[in-house]
């Protein structure tokens, strides 16, 4: 069965062709780091790396970009609070720390690279000349829109004429664009103050105004939507194959995306267009600037790897989940379920009662039979309920083998083990050895008995033999910040 996906730009359920077909370009409009990672952002994390698997199951290539968004006024609303850091790309970096270690965490599997828009400026600018040049935007007072105007299918992906569409943007902006409509790709000067008041934690705390970068036009910071789309090019070409973001991001966001991309290139900019639904918390989108959300440490703390992804496979990628306590215990029992099964299977498979000379039918059937439904529900838009079906159905007859027979067919156990390993970890990245997950396979207690050794070391004036040690340290990973209260480390540093 071929791959099929829900492409929004079409409305329709298509065949997955990509440009290539050895490999798959997937770009994923990543964090805006200005708080720590929630669980509504988990869910499309989990759902995007679940996509990563199966491409690569399939056998493509994924090159797989992810950017964080470190230039924002959300994240200049927070210079100087709570010791996040005395200027914006301080307070960023230290999201994107901690955002990192929840991707580790959590298994995701790593993109190819994690783009930072702070170090793409020269790509916006030139991105944004190309289109002025191009008669597709213009400059007033310093600042510099898209005419979406002059894009003949602009509207396309959210479905809305052009005369319909509300204004963008600032308010103060409208008296220097030509219609409401247009959008900024480059703002003269800093954040306004007013522009960061509402998401201020401290109030009592002086505004920042940002950093900001010179270009042909100001002095100033680039716009929202021109970010992705440079960094994008930048890493993956002018067309990818696959954009997957928020289904909140249709528009204006992504609508903005196609028109200044394609404009620049005259090429499509994305062949697939997917979008992860809400995720809610009583009945309310879970958000950051809500403040209604569950952090991605927090859930991980109080529940683990297995529920936790279990819980967010469990609905579709495309469409609503709500967060309950219930819906997460039964999660939990499912995700015991799996791992109870699996270590049960393969105690049985390397037990003295596993025979060669035994053939179990039923066991055998069901294994294929579980190959079949788990591949088909991959293949219809990456249906991660149904494939969890599968395998929790797999898991009811091999118990239920297990409990019937004194002797056991070791063929058939081996596959049905196998499945498990194959589906439930290689594809939707549960963890059923009981080891550390991610990339970055050292404990915190052995993290942290090495540090008393290096200061030590550094208290007895050994310095070269501190250094050798921190150097051991980051070749693991373990990235080792010195500070005035001793110092603290952070696991998966390398990208």
């Amino acid at each position: 069965m071929t791959l099929r996906v829900e492409n929004t730009l079409t409305g329709e359920r298509e065949p997955f062709e990509p440009q290539d077909s050895e490999s798959v370009l997937l770009y994923y409009c990543g964090l805006t780091v200005s708080d720590r990672a929630h669980l509504g952002h988990a869910r499309t994390w989990v759902h995007v790396d679940v996509m990563h698997r199966w491409l690569e199951h399939l056998g493509y290539d994924v090159r797989h970009v992810e950017n964080f968004t470190d230039v924002n006024e959300k994240i200049v609303a927070r210079v100087g609070e709570d010791d996040l850091g005395d200027s914006e790309s301080a307070v960023a970096r230290g999201f994107i720390g901690k955002t990192l270690d929840d991707m580790r965490a959590l298994n995701l599997k790593r993109a190819e690279v994690y783009p930072r828009v702070s170090e793409h400026i020269s790509d916006i600018i030139d991105l944004i000349e190309r289109l002025v040049e191009g008669g597709y935007a213009y400059e007033s007072n310093g600042s510099v829109y898209f005419d979406v105007d002059s894009f003949e299918s602009y509207g396309a992906l959210s479905n809305q004429r052009l005369d319909d569409i509300e204004a963008q943007g600032d308010p103060d902006e409208r008296s220097e664009k030509h219609s409401p409509a247009d959008f900024a790709l480059w703002k003269a000067g800093g954040v306004a103050p007013e522009a960061v008041a509402e998401h201020r934690h401290d109030e009592s705390v002086e505004p920042s105004p940002g950093q900001t970068w010179e270009s042909p036009w100001s002095e100033g910071r680039p716009g929202w939507h021109i970010e992705c789309s440079a960094m994008s090019m930048a890493h993956l070409g002018e067309t990818i194959d696959i954009h997957v973001g928020g289904r909140d991001l249709v528009f204006p966001h992504h609508e903005n995306e196609i028109a200044q991309s394609e404009a620049a290139t005259g090429q499509e900019f994305s062949r697939y267009w997917l979008h992860a639904d809400l995720f809610e918390f009583d009945d309310e989108k879970m958000s950051s600037s809500l403040g209604n959300f569950i952090t991605v440490d927090e859930a991980l703390d109080e529940y683990g790897l297995n529920p936790i992804r279990t819980f967010l496979l469990s609905g579709t990628y495309n469409s609503t989940q709500t967060y309950s306590e219930a819906a997460i215990e039964e999660a939990t029992e499912r995700a015991k379920r799996l791992e109870r099964t699996h270590e049960r299977a393969v105690a049985a498979l390397d037990g003295p009662d596993a025979r060669t000379t035994v053939e179990d039918e039923r066991l055998r059937d069901a294994t294929a039979d579980t190959h079949e439904a788990f591949t088909t529900a991959m293949n219809d838009d990456f249906n991660t309920r149904g494939a969890l079906a599968a395998l929790l159905e797999l898991a009811t007859v091999v118990n239920s083998r297990l409990d019937a027979q004194e002797t056991y067919d070791y063929r058939g156990l081996k596959n049905a083990v196998e499945t498990f390993e194959e589906f439930g970890e290689g594809v939707l990245g549960l963890n059923f050895a009981g080891e550390p997950t991610g990339e970055v396979g050292v404990a915190d207690e052995l993290v942290e008995l090495l540090l008393d050794v290096r200061e030590s070391a550094r208290e007895a004036g050994e310095y070269d033999r501190a250094d050798e040690l921190r150097a051991e340290l980051e070749a693991l990973g373990v990235e080792v910040q010195d500070t005035d209260d001793g110092p603290t480390y952070r696991l998966g540093a390398t990208e």
